[in-house]
């Protein structure tokens, strides 16, 4: 069953685990984890904070879109993505019609518990951070919800319970519900 399975790729705000998640269901699965971010430094040389210094946000993403159009071929892969790659409807269109979406949906308190003290996200650089957090939710959980198979609550559970929780709605999927991409002027 497992084997059948298209590429499970991962949505969902900054501090919604998708990394921590990612990398324990990849190895329960059998495969490899990557996580999107961690592809652009390696493909640039440089950490996400400098891009979004030196390109800005919308140089930032255009990498991004081509990170995701590369990585979405790979098959019975477990993909992290950035948390705003919901913003592009390319990427949407990309992440659903090429695997498995799943929205680690995570509230607002549990992502500020979670990056309160991590200076390399460079959106949360500011005097309000939780303003912040509140603002990206509010715009992006209806695209996460758009692009999602499954949607994940977060924050509620230990990640090993998450990701057996997980596996169970996996074993359920049938890969046929996959879409053809939809592709929209944004």
């Amino acid at each position: 069953m497992v084997e059948e399975l298209p590429s499970v790729f991962l949505v969902g705000p900054m501090g919604a685990g998708k990394t921590t998640i990612g990398k324990l269901l990849a190895k329960q699965l059998g495969r490899t984890f990557v996580d999107s971010d961690w592809y652009i430094e390696s493909q640039t040389g440089a950490d996400i904070a400098w891009i979004f210094a030196k390109e800005g946000e919308a140089g930032f993403r255009e990498r991004e879109t081509r990170a995701i159009d590369e990585l979405t071929q790979n098959d019975q892969i477990v993909l992290a993505t950035g948390g705003g790659a919901v913003m592009s409807a390319e990427n949407r269109a990309l992440l659903r019609q090429r695997g498995i979406v799943v929205y680690l949906n995570a509230p607002v308190d549990v992502q500020m518990a979670r990056t309160a003290k991590d200076k390399s996200r460079p959106l949360l650089q500011q005097p309000n951070p939780k303003k912040i957090l509140q603002e990206l939710y509010n715009t992006r959980d209806p695209l996460y919800r758009e692009v999602a198979h499954i949607i994940m609550p977060t924050g509620h559970t230990y990640p090993r319970h998450m990701v057996n929780q997980l596996l169970q709605q996996l074993s359920n999927f049938s890969p046929c519900v996959l879409e053809e991409p939809k592709l929209k002027k944004e």
